[in-house]
């Protein structure tokens, strides 16, 4: 319930905030574009590396929406009150990942095809590169999130955020990314979706409680 309620409202707020919401949509839409551009007419080239290109902007993406996780709540004073209720904040945390997530990384996920069919991506590598993103783009929200959690007492840590977090995404991008290579070129890329299903369990575990320690941290400090 207490889930629940975090996230109804962090949508909530989410939709009235619809401009800064879709930041990461359009810097993954923007970035891809240019990528596109860059590798010009040359659609072997193009389509050989789509997957992976797509994979790291949706990194890319993700760090840059980590950054304002928990910015709003420090500056009105919800971050302080959140923490000292007596109810587990873990679940409170739980709430708000999931918010975050449907807010930044399940649009990435949808519109990835689509960037991908724009990039010329080998058909048979589309449906993996969307899965592989419908797994992978939750255990970077949490890792994010732990980074932002350690630092949403400094406002404004947006490259501190980026310097903590990219160590723990390369896992998740080379079986992401990895995934979806092994399915361009015919393979079975079951094995690379497992080892991301497996780091996803793994955060799930985790990641509510770290953030949760490293946010009563950045409190005290």
């Amino acid at each position: 319930m207490i889930a629940l309620a975090q996230a109804g409202r962090d949508l909530r707020i989410a939709f009235r905030s619809r401009g800064e919401a879709a930041h990461p949509l359009a810097f993954f839409a923007l970035a891809a574009t240019l990528f596109g551009l860059g590798l010009g007419s040359d659609l072997e080239t193009l389509g050989l590396v789509a997957v992976v290109a797509i994979w790291v902007i949706a990194l890319l993406s993700c760090m840059l929406a980590a950054e304002s996780l928990f910015r709003r709540d420090f500056e009105d004073g919800t971050l302080e009150q959140m923490l000292l209720h007596g109810r587990p904040v873990f679940l409170a945390v739980l709430g708000k990942l999931a918010a975050h997530w449907c807010v930044s990384g399940l649009p990435l996920v949808l519109f990835a095809p689509l960037v991908g069919f724009m990039l010329q991506a080998p058909a048979q590598a589309l449906p993996v590169l969307t899965l592989s993103l419908l797994i992978g783009t939750p255990t970077l929200t949490m890792v994010g999130a732990v980074a932002a959690a350690l630092t949403a007492g400094l406002g404004r840590g947006g490259l501190l955020v980026a310097l903590i977090a990219l160590p723990l995404y390369v896992p998740v991008l080379v079986f992401g990314a990895g995934a979806s290579v092994v399915a361009a070129s015919g393979l079975s890329a079951l094995p690379q979706l497992l080892w991301l299903l497996a780091m996803l369990a793994a955060a799930v575990t985790f990641a509510p409680f770290a953030v949760g320690f490293a946010l009563r941290l950045s409190q005290e400090y």
